[in-house]
């Protein structure tokens, strides 16, 4: 299972496998990796060197969003003392190593299911002084539950939707817990928004359809997971179910408005490109022409020359913690 960039939402830039679990919030269509990684299969038909890089962009413009979410868990009245965390579906260790800094004192283990980005996450943390608090897991759920160990904090960034029972992972991770310690569930929040409702070519709408195409590929992702199970996302309500005290729900924005820099006009061109190739058929034909134009770098009312491109998407934090 995999979450990548962030933690974030049902996106395109994804197979529809379990691959990912810190990705971004929705940008359309699961198809994507999150900014994170992999949490069950990992998905041996991508190109990680490909991806890797594109999870690791997404997550870093989201930064903010996910220190401003660490620093709020660490502020609560009821933060545990953290000494251990794991980052479950971490992809590329971004928000791993983010986790690092804002609690310094604790081992941080970034999980994940594909080797190449724990290979990311690892040099990250070498980079960024944090190697000798930081480990990598290789590791698939809900099998290897029992490899993850305890720990004070779990951070799940849009990796639970990609085990199949999330009410019996949310148990899993809650058996994992020491007494005081704290799930932190991002799932949900705002689809991605990068252009104008009416672009001036094709029909008015794309990136609502494009996000309606991606949420008709996460069902289908949902439903071939193994032991797939259809869950109301009351999320407070599951933390009670599987005996956590509900501790909060808030959610965090990332807003660069147009003219974009460099790096977030580069990463909104791939991460569309990505969304085209994983929806595909989903699309119409006229959406796929449209598309075509957008990513066209001659096209002057493509994406790399437009001045209304711009990147704007939240993303929610359900805190649970054990009593």
């Amino acid at each position: 299972m995999s979450s990548h960039a962030g933690h974030g939402h049902h996106d395109a830039h994804a197979p529809a496998t379990p691959v990912n679990a810190h990705t971004p919030a929705h940008t359309p269509a699961h198809a994507h990796a999150h900014a994170h990684g992999s949490v069950g299969d990992p998905a041996t038909d991508i190109d990680w060197d490909v991806l890797g890089p594109l999870l690791e962009q997404e997550a870093e413009l989201g930064g903010a969003q996910y220190e401003e979410a660490a620093r709020w868990i660490a502020a609560l009245p009821t933060a545990p003392d953290v000494r251990r965390v794991l980052d479950i579906g971490s992809g590329p260790g971004v928000v791993s190593c983010l986790l690092a800094a804002v609690f310094p004192e604790a081992e941080v283990v970034a999980v994940d299911a594909t080797p190449a980005l724990l290979d990311r996450a690892e040099n990250r943390a070498r980079r960024l002084g944090v190697i000798d608090r930081f480990q990598t897991l290789e590791a698939e759920l809900p099998e290897d539950f029992g490899r993850l160990g305890e720990a004070d904090l779990i951070w799940a960034g849009n990796s639970l939707h990609h085990l199949g029972d999330q009410r019996a992972a949310l148990a899993g991770f809650a058996g994992l817990l020491r007494p005081g310690g704290t799930v932190a569930l991002v799932e949900g929040g705002l689809p991605t928004r990068r252009l104008p409702r009416d672009i001036g070519i094709g029909q008015p709408g794309l990136e609502a359809r494009m996000g309606a195409a991606a949420a008709t590929r996460f069902e289908h992702m949902r439903s071939e997971l193994p032991g797939a199970k259809r869950e109301t996302e009351d999320w407070s309500a599951l933390f009670t179910a599987v005996g956590l005290v509900p501790q909060g729900t808030r959610s965090f924005l990332l807003d660069l408005p147009a003219p974009l820099s460099r790096p977030a006009r580069d990463h909104v061109v791939a991460s569309i490109t990505r969304e085209r190739e994983v929806l595909g058929e989903l699309l119409t034909a006229e959406d796929s022409a449209v598309l075509d134009r957008l990513l066209d770098p001659e096209d002057p009312e493509g994406l790399h020359h437009r001045p209304d491109v711009h990147l704007l998407t939240a993303r929610t934090v359900h805190l649970g913690r054990r009593g």
